[in-house]
């Protein structure tokens, strides 16, 4: 697996954490396309931190104000948002990437139609997707699923992060078998270290 991208079911999944460990444990670049909002405290820099000094980090495409959809955050900003603006970056052969979406699959990125799902299949990666549980989230994870299977773009990750759920996870798999699955625990403090003890767990099955 050379490239990943990590979206997630919904906002507040665990979306950057989990990207902060696979990029460690993957020893990838990162890159999250699209922020808005937070830009003092962005993901990106927050994903620097947990990595440390040694991980490569990518600028964003798109620095928008507003912690909004990035639609209407970017119209806000007065700035135009196209499909041609993601083109995957050039890295060495060697390299790999991992890419962090903006909230959920069905996020829309302007005003002409264009969500953030669309960008993904135009990239041709496979998805991690990030679950939580919570009231409705079984809902949304098999929406999600369904979707990215529908537009043929490959789920190599169902990642829980969080509490476990039996009863959620023996749904995911009744529907979707062939599944292959990580977990991250609810971290009690997020840090360097925090981050390098799960990507060191995750190093042999990522492969």
């Amino acid at each position: 697996m050379k490239h990943l991208v990590v979206a997630g079911i919904g906002t507040d999944v665990g979306k950057t954490v989990v990207s902060a460990v696979l990029t460690e444990a993957l020893q990838a670049t990162y890159w999250k396309p699209v922020q808005a909002g937070d830009l003092a405290n962005s993901d990106t820099m927050k994903v620097q931190r947990l990595c440390g000094p040694d991980c490569y980090v990518l600028p964003e495409s798109f620095r928008l104000n507003t912690p909004a959809s990035p639609h209407l955050s970017a119209a806000i900003d007065k700035v135009s948002i196209t499909r041609d603006a993601f083109h995957l970056p050039k890295l060495h052969e060697h390299e790999r990437l991992v890419i962090e979406t903006a909230g959920g699959l069905m996020v829309p990125l302007n005003d002409e139609g264009l969500l953030y799902i669309d960008i993904i299949r135009d990239w041709k990666l496979p998805v991690a997707l990030v679950t939580r549980h919570y009231l409705g989230s079984i809902n949304h994870t098999l929406l999600s699923l369904y979707a990215l299977q529908q537009r043929g773009i490959q789920v190599e990750w169902l990642i829980v992060s969080g509490e476990r759920h039996g009863p959620s996870e023996a749904i995911y798999r009744t529907h979707f078998p062939e599944l292959k699955w990580l977990f991250l625990p609810e971290l009690g403090t997020i840090s360097q270290q925090t981050i390098a003890q799960n990507a060191e767990e995750w190093r042999k099955p990522l492969g």
